[in-house]
C-alpha cells in the first residue's frame, strides 16, 4: 500500500498565515510524497455553537483555500466530513473502545470547557470521531502540530486496542512534524500562538488580508531593543518569529536572511517581510475568489465525497465484521 496522508482544517474562523504555514503549505508539499485525503471537518466545528449561515460559508472557504494554495483535486481527495456518513458510524465504534478517563484527560476539552456552565457532550467525545477520521482511510501518516499530538496518540491507542481485541483491522498512523514555521506566533506577543481570537487585530495576518493591511500589521509587529536581525528564540523570540515567517514565505534559509539584514535594523527587514508574504498570498487570493462560490468547487467536493465514501466503506465494513456486527 502506498503512503497515505489525511488532514483537515476546521471551518471555525478566518484562516491566518499560521494556518497557511502549519497546514496548507505543508499539504502542498506532502502531496508530492503521499496519496492525500484532505477534508473539511465540519462535524468537529459543531461541537461548539455555530451560526448555520457562517458555517456553510466557512466550509466553502476552507475547501477553496485548499485548492487555491495548490492542493491538486485530481491527485488528492478533497471532501466535506459530513458528506461521508461513515465518519460518524466509525466514530461511534471508536467511542465504544475509548475509556472515560482517556477522554477526560484530553487537554483541548479542558481548555474549551473551562469556565463554562454547560458544554456539549460531543466536545468531550469528539476525539473518538477524530480517530475515526484518520483510521477510515488507513492513513499511514498524519501532519500534527504540538496541540494535536495527544489526539494522534489516542488514535493509535484506540487502533491498537481494536486490533488486539478483534484482529488486525487498522493501520497505526505515524506523525509528520514540521520544523521551521510549524507554529506561527502572534505579532504582538511571541509567547502566544497567532490567533484571530486575539482582540488586537494587528496581532495576526489573515490569508485574505489586503496588501495594505499586511504592510500595516508587519510594520507594527513587536521586536526588541537589540536592533539586530538574529535568529535566537531564547533571547529574541519576537524577531525569531518574524524570521521564521520570512523564511517560509520567501523559501530562503534563515542564515541567508540574517546575513542580508546584518547591521540594518528592523525597518527594511519588516518591509521586505511584508512584501514576501504579499507576493505569496496574491495568486492564492486570486484563485480563491474564482473558486469559492463556483460550480467547479461544487463538482470537486461531490467527486471527493464519492471517492472518499468508496474508500471509507471498505474500512467501516471490515471493522463491523471484526466486531461481529451483521454485514452483507
Amino acid at each position: 500500500m502506498s503512503k497515505r496522508i489525511l488532514s483537515g482544517i476546521k471551518p471555525s474562523g478566518d484562516l491566518n498565515i499560521g494556518g497557511y504555514v502549519g497546514a496548507l503549505q505543508q499539504f502542498v508539499k506532502l502531496q508530492e510524497e503521499y496519496e492525500g485525503y484532505f477534508f473539511v471537518p465540519d462535524l468537529h466545528a459543531i461541537t461548539v455553537p455555530q451560526d448555520p449561515k457562517e458555517l456553510r460559508e466557512r466550509s466553502r472557504q476552507i475547501a477553496a483555500l485548499y485548492i487555491a494554495a495548490g492542493v491538486d483535486p485530481v491527485r488528492n481527495t478533497i471532501f466535506m466530513q459530513s458528506h461521508v456518513p461513515a465518519h460518524v458510524e466509525l466514530g461511534w465504534i471508536m467511542e465504544t473502545q475509548a475509556y472515560f478517563g482517556e477522554m477526560s484527560r484530553m487537554t483541548q476539552f479542558k481548555e474549551k470547557s473551562d469556565g463554562k456552565d454547560a458544554v456539549s457532550s460531543a466536545l468531550f467525545t469528539y476525539p473518538a470521531l477524530m480517530a475515526a477520521d484518520i483510521l477510515l482511510y488507513q492513513a499511514t501518516h498524519v501532519p500534527v502540530g504540538e496541540d494535536q499530538k495527544q489526539h494522534l496518540e489516542l488514535t493509535r491507542d484506540l487502533a491498537t486496542r481494536f486490533n488486539n481485541r478483534f484482529g488486525k483491522t487498522f493501520i497505526l498512523p505515524e506523525p509528520v512534524i514540521q520544523e521551521v514555521g510549524a507554529r506561527v506566533m502572534g505579532l504582538d506577543d511571541p509567547s502566544k500562538k497567532m490567533s484571530k481570537s486575539n482582540p488586537n487585530q494587528n496581532s495576526y495576518v489573515l490569508l485574505l488580508d489586503t496588501p495594505a493591511a499586511i504592510r500595516k500589521k508587519f510594520s507594527k509587529a513587536v521586536t526588541d531593543s537589540d536592533m539586530s536581525v538574529r535568529y535566537d528564540w531564547d533571547n529574541k523570540p519576537a524577531v525569531s518569529n518574524l524570521i521564521e515567517i520570512y523564511s517560509v514565505f520567501s523559501d530562503e534559509e534563515i542564515p541567508v536572511i540574517e546575513k542580508r539584514y546584518e547591521g540594518q535594523g528592523y525597518g527594511a527587514f519588516k518591509k521586505d517581510l511584508a512584501e514576501a508574504v504579499i507576493q505569496k498570498l496574491t495568486p492564492l487570493q486570486e484563485r480563491y475568489h474564482e473558486l469559492v462560490h463556483s460550480e467547479e468547487l461544487d463538482r470537486i467536493l461531490k467527486d471527493g465525497a464519492r471517492k472518499a465514501s468508496e474508500e471509507a466503506h471498505k474500512t467501516l465494513d471490515a471493522a463491523k465484521r471484526a466486531m461481529g456486527l451483521l454485514t452483507f
